[in-house]
């Protein structure tokens, strides 16, 4: 476990073709079912502090209390996802710890000198921030707030994995105003 902020909860990978990394997660991998949507709604996105309207991808399975991730871009906003893939870098972009008490993990970070690059919300009590890489070249940290309808969606989605036999391998998002 790390001794930063708990255990790392998600491994976060930026895809070319999202259909793709699902079918060979499910298929090759045995990881699933995916939770896909085609257009995560982001609130209060920030890169570099200038607010921008990102348009991503992004699927979610567990492999037992690991969720992988997988990210398309859609636009040409910019974002620590699109710096990766502009060094010519695929795969494994990001490692996320997850909170539920984010405003003060988030001070613990600012306090041992990591920056925030990237930031946003997705739901109530959903926000997250990307930390700039800190002098390593490639993987960054994700710190995401897991309390209310993002938290519950993870549960789901850990719960759906368990005894996963193979069948419904896609399916759409969660209504997190549902959850």
């Amino acid at each position: 476990m790390s001794n930063l902020l708990g255990p790392i909860r998600q491994l976060g990978y930026v895809v070319d073709d999202i259909e793709a990394g699902m079918k060979h997660w499910s298929e090759v991998m045995g990881v699933g079912p995916w939770f896909y949507n085609p257009r995560v709604p982001i609130q209060d996105y920030t890169y570099d502090g200038e607010r921008y309207e990102p348009h991503n991808s992004v699927a979610l399975a567990n492999s037992g209390d690991m969720q992988v991730e997988l990210i398309q871009i859609r636009n040409d906003v910019p974002s620590m996802y699109r710096d990766f893939r502009e060094k010519g870098l695929r795969g494994l972009q990001h490692v996320a710890f997850w909170t539920t008490d984010y405003d003060a993990d988030l001070a613990k970070m600012l306090a041992r000198d990591f920056t925030v690059k990237m930031s946003g919300c997705v739901g109530k009590n959903g926000r997250f921030a990307y930390f700039s890489e800190q002098d390593h070249p490639g993987t960054c940290i994700e710190l995401s707030e897991v309390l209310g309808p993002k938290g519950k969606m993870f549960d789901l989605i850990r719960d759906s994995s368990v005894d996963w036999d193979g069948t419904d391998p896609i399916r759409p998002f969660p209504d997190l105003s549902a959850l």
